[in-house]
């Protein structure tokens, strides 16, 4: 039987455990851990990945890669017991409450240490499932419905048929297909498909949560060019080539919804220096959703420390395209 996960993805501003800083998460495409986390061994490639955000689902998707890494992590602790397990609290003094020993702080003890981290790469076979299942039913799908641990297993085929059960839903909605669309000798089964498990070792982004956790406190839960987003929705996006900087400079971010992120890295979105206005490629204007964007303002207020990365942006895929002019849309094709 297929192994499922249902995983915990909830944004800063959401967060209970007090014990460190969170992780950088893009539910649709990766979800990170490390060592510290029960189970953080087990979770594998080939796995059904489910995230939730302890309200309801998120989504569903294949774990088609893992990858590993190491980075120093700052632990967090309560100065009086000593233990991990506290929370923070949002409106009331003092600005921490343990629940093991019930100690009220606002500065919590602190520890480094080097860990191990994981990533899983699951986007080539998501399914947006936010909202079809509540917290209470993921919880009954998990071997141990009252875990409290942020990494449960579960079993693929009550996932799957809590999900059949939801209106409008169908098996085809339900993991890859073959690459032919033919099931296997006309049986409604579906071919087997290779499993195994890589690992590989990555960079990691170092100070990459605290600069989104800045872009949200700027601008809110805002996509500079598409409106309001959850902010699980929302990236941290450079205005440049953080690979070549390597730093998080001031006012050289924005946050952009997870698809017009990947789109903007690619130069396929830019915004003209001249005209302080939203281009998108011919090769876009097909989809209503990003043809709408074309001859836009941003959505933000921009900064001129934003304007001079956007204007570099430009450069580098805009100089010697010919832009369509906002307003000439064609129609996409039925």
């Amino acid at each position: 039987m297929t192994t499922a996960w249902l995983v915990l993805a909830v944004s800063d501003d959401d967060r209970q455990h007090g014990g460190n800083d969170g992780y950088d998460d893009d539910p649709s495409q990766h979800y990170s851990w490390d060592d510290t986390v029960p189970n953080h061994g087990r979770i594998a490639v080939g796995d059904v990945i489910a995230l939730w955000d302890k309200k309801q689902l998120l989504g569903v998707g294949v774990i088609s890669e893992i990858e590993t890494g190491s980075q120093t992590k700052t632990l967090y602790f309560c100065p009086e017991c000593k233990r991990a397990d506290f929370k923070r609290r949002k409106r009331l003094t003092p600005a921490c409450r343990c629940n093991q020993c019930g100690a009220l702080f606002d500065v919590p003890g602190s520890k480094t240490r080097q860990v191990v981290t994981y990533r899983s790469r699951h986007g080539e076979a998501w399914m947006d499932g936010r909202g079809l299942l509540t917290g209470r039913q993921l919880r009954a799908l998990c071997d141990s419905p009252d875990s409290q641990l942020s990494m449960r297993p579960a079993r693929w085929e009550k996932l799957r048929d809590a999900l059949l059960a939801t209106e409008g839903l169908s098996i085809e909605d339900l993991g890859p297909d073959d690459d032919d669309g033919d099931d296997a000798a006309g049986t409604g089964r579906r071919r087997p498909i290779a499993g195994g498990h890589r690992m590989a070792n990555v960079r990691t982004r170092v100070g990459q949560g605290p600069f989104r956790k800045q872009l949200l406190k700027d601008h809110g839960q805002m996509c500079a060019f598409t409106g309001p987003a959850p902010a699980g929705a929302l990236q941290a996006a450079h205005l440049y080539s953080y690979a070549d900087e390597e730093e998080h400079h001031d006012w050289g971010g924005l946050l952009l919804r997870n698809d017009v992120h990947s789109l903007f890295d690619r130069g396929q979105i830019v915004v003209n220096p001249d005209t302080g206005r939203i281009e998108v490629d011919d090769e876009l204007l097909g989809y209503p959703l990003y043809a709408e964007l074309h001859g836009r303002a941003p959505l933000v207020g921009l900064r001129p420390e934003h304007q001079v990365w956007l204007a570099a942006h430009w450069r580098t895929h805009r100089t010697a395209v010919v832009s369509v002019p906002a307003g000439r849309v064609p129609q996409p094709v039925s």
